[in-house]
Order: C-alpha cells, then sequence, then structure tokens
C-alpha cells in the first residue's frame, strides 16, 4: 500500500513495509486502525506486557493521522463552556487537563524515543482577525487561574512583526505547545510497539467481527485474530463494518498544500518558527517547514468528493489575501484527507460492552487528544483507571446520514459568513 503524494510521504524517515495478516492469530487485544489512536493504545499496552496487534488497512499513518497540520496544543474542538454545559463543569475541567497531559505525552515520547525525526518545534499562536484585546486576555487570565496554564498575549504591533499582514490583531502564544511531522512521529511509535513484542500488519482492512463471548474475532482477507479485546481506532476512512460506529460521525476532507522551495520570499511575510491558526470555527493553519525554506497551509472543509486543486485555488487565494507578498509563492504539492467529525464535536472515546471499545471523532482537535485518547483507552483495558468514561457524555450519537453531512456543509458556510461579518466590522 502506498501514501497520497504528500510532503510527509516525500521527507518519511522510516519506508517499512509490513506484511498482511496471514492465518490465525491470538492475543490479549486487537486494534482495529494504525492510526495515532491506534498506535498510541497499542504502545501503552505493550508497555504493560500485554499482547497487541494493530490491523491496519493500507499503511501506518495513512489517514488523517499522518497528513495533518502537525499541531500538538491544548484543548478541543468544542468550547470549554459548551463541554461543561454537557459533562459539567468537575468534567470539564478533568477533560481539558487531560488535553494538556496528551500534549505532554507527545513531547514526551518524542524524548523518550529519541523521535529527532519527528523535528518537534516549540510555539503556537492563535491569532485573531478582529480587534478584541480584552477577550483574548480574559480568556488568558482564566487558562492561568484555572489550570495553572501560561499563554502569552501579544498586541497588534507585536503580532504583525512577525506575522506581516493587515489581517490580524492580537494574539495568544503558546509556548508549550508544539508541531512536528506527525507521520515520522507514528512510524517510530510503530517501530517501539514491534521491539516491545507487539505486531502491526498492513494492508489489513477488517471484513468481519464477532463480538460475542469472551472471545472476540476479528477477520481480515488473509485471516483472522481471536483476542479478549478490541479497540476500533478508525477515522474519516471507517466503512461499515461496525453500523453503531461508521453512523456516529460524519467524514469530513480538508485539504493542505505545500510551497516550492522560497525561503526569502516566504520570510517577507512570516518571521516566526511558530505554529499559526487563526479564530475562525474553520480558518487557516500553517506553519514554516524546511527549516523556513517552505510553506505549510492548510484549511478549507467539504462534505463530499471534492477536487483538490480547485480548493488550493481557494487556500491559495487566502494565504495572498492574508499575505499579498506572497502572490508569487507557487504550490509544489497539495493534497487532501478525511476526518471523522461527531454531531457534538467531541472525540467518542469508551466501551461499547464488556472488552469492545472504540476511540475515534478527533476531526479539529489536534494530536493530543488523539493521543491522549489512546492512552485511557489502554488504561481501561489495563484495569488502571476509568478516566474514559469522563468521555460518556459525548457518545455514538447519530451524526445524521446524508443530512448530517448537508446541515454540517450548511453550518460551515454559515460560520464563514459570520466571520466575513465580522472581520469587516474591524
Amino acid at each position: 500500500m502506498t501514501y497520497p503524494d504528500t510532503y510527509y510521504k516525500r521527507t518519511m524517515s522510516d519506508p517499512a513495509v509490513r506484511p498482511s495478516l496471514k492465518g490465525r492469530e491470538e492475543c490479549d487485544t486487537v486494534i482495529v486502525g494504525g492510526g495515532l489512536a491506534g498506535l498510541t493504545t497499542a504502545l501503552q499496552l505493550a508497555r504493560a506486557g500485554r499482547s497487541v496487534i494493530v490491523l491496519e488497512a493500507e499503511s501506518v499513518g495513512f489517514g488523517a493521522s499522518g497528513r495533518n497540520g502537525g499541531f500538538v496544543g491544548a484543548g478541543y474542538a468544542t468550547g470549554s463552556d459548551e463541554i461543561a454545559r454537557i459533562a459539567g463543569k468537575d468534567a470539564a475541567r478533568k477533560l481539558h487537563l487531560m488535553s494538556i497531559e496528551g500534549m505532554d505525552f507527545v513531547r514526551d515520547t518524542i524524548r523518550d524515543l529519541g523521535i529527532d525525526e519527528a523535528k518537534p518545534i516549540p510555539g503556537i499562536m492563535s491569532v485573531l482577525r478582529y480587534d478584541d484585546a480584552a477577550d483574548l486576555k480574559a480568556y488568558a487570565d482564566r487558562l492561568r487561574r484555572d489550570y495553572d496554564y501560561e499563554l502569552e498575549f501579544l498586541e497588534r504591533d507585536r503580532v504583525r512583526s512577525v506575522l506581516k499582514s493587515e489581517r490580524y490583531f492580537q494574539a495568544l502564544r503558546d509556548g508549550r505547545a508544539f508541531h512536528m511531522h506527525p507521520l515520522n512521529y507514528l512510524r517510530a511509535v510503530a517501530r517501539e510497539i514491534e521491539r516491545l513484542g507487539g505486531r502491526i500488519f498492513e494492508g489489513s482492512p477488517a471484513s468481519s467481527v464477532d463480538l460475542a463471548g469472551p472471545q472476540k474475532r476479528v477477520a481480515a482477507a488473509g485471516g483472522e485474530v481471536s483476542a479478549r479485546h478490541v479497540v476500533f481506532t478508525t477515522g474519516g476512512y471507517t466503512d461499515g463494518l461496525l453500523g453503531a460506529l461508521k453512523r456516529s460521525f460524519l467524514p469530513i476532507a480538508t485539504y493542505v498544500m505545500v510551497s516550492e522551495e522560497a525561503p526569502d520570499m516566504i520570510a517577507s511575510a512570516i518571521a516566526t518558527t511558530d505554529a499559526i491558526g487563526d479564530n475562525r470555527r474553520a480558518g487557516d493553519y500553517y506553519r514554516v517547514i524546511d527549516g523556513g525554506k517552505r510553506l505549510l497551509w492548510g484549511g478549507r472543509i467539504t462534505t463530499r468528493a471534492a477536487s483538490t486543486q480547485a480548493l488550493v485555488k481557494e487556500l491559495r487565494a487566502e494565504m495572498v489575501g492574508t499575505y499579498p507578498q506572497l502572490a508569487g509563492l507557487k504550490t509544489e504539492l497539495a493534497w487532501s484527507g478525511l476526518m471523522s467529525y461527531a454531531r457534538h464535536l467531541m472525540p467518542q472515546i469508551g466501551q461499547m460492552r464488556d472488552g469492545v471499545w472504540y476511540c475515534t471523532a478527533f476531526g479539529g482537535h489536534g494530536l493530543n487528544t488523539t493521543a491522549i485518547g489512546g492512552k485511557v483507552i489502554a488504561e481501561g483495558i489495563l484495569g488502571q483507571s476509568d478516566r474514559y468514561k469522563l468521555f460518556s457524555p459525548f457518545g455514538l450519537v447519530w451524526a445524521g446520514g446524508l443530512a448530517g453531512l448537508a446541515v454540517a456543509q450548511l453550518t460551515y458556510w454559515k460560520l464563514q459568513a459570520q466571520d466575513w461579518w465580522r472581520e469587516r466590522a474591524a
């Protein structure tokens, strides 16, 4: 199996190809999906001495986990007030602390395993596209007070000294957050799982499951795995293997492009190594890569198949509208991928029945949340904690099918219009 032609594929440090499942295998836990959630679960179980098998339909990191923006920071796609409304204030606080823990987990794993090829770079800046210093300061004060978490407030002139655009106003900089090469991170985690005795089979899409009884069975074209526990960690590429899971989230496409090498032109617009995200609901995110030689720029979402090249034109228009000095910057690579979004815009993490677990719907949440999801599922399997239950208010709610996709697209367009009016007023 091969990866889509992305920047991450071209700079992948470990090209290892793993065998497909052949014959019958047994283990303590079988994990369906070789992305960040599945590999984190497998890593923690292997570290605890449990036998684990990962079944991946394509290649390790093939989906959104291996070709996203590479941002690792605290928080969720859903606002903290909405989380507290649904789950309660105490649970909302614990969930936010868990997202910080997920960020630290990824950083610690890079350090402990010496994953230099992940190339972590500190700093993520969240910028406003309208003038609202008071609200931004209040948010930073609340994080400092409630979580002892420091964010640096940047006034407009300071923001524009490093992001040379009239589109931006104030910003918050998170020096504890970072960005990285996600595919290289995943490939290194996969190697560690195997070093600890875990097994990973690529090109092995699960074709059927039998979840009744104490021993679960997952079949693929070439064989079958029997295990006490099954964990489903598939995302936007989930098929109909498990109907309750497939119906619970929407596959949403997002788009990324990478520029040609043009360090001087890029530096004329962006004079920081921080990753950047704006405050719009589905706004731009970008970062300089290759030591400032290239620019990775992502954004836009669609709820149905769309031409990547057509969407790249929109991304380029947004980039040039933000930075007119980048009008001559050519796009060298572009790709799209599917993420999974639940209707409540929170990850779906929990237990369907005894021995059957799910950990998915991480669209918009970042790598930190995906990692902590895998970690708490492993804790549940090991009997170390029941922290996964904090996500129970955000369960496998029906996402609405085709009607849900239509509503999601209309909502996105509505939010775009609101963003446009708000920026126009600024």
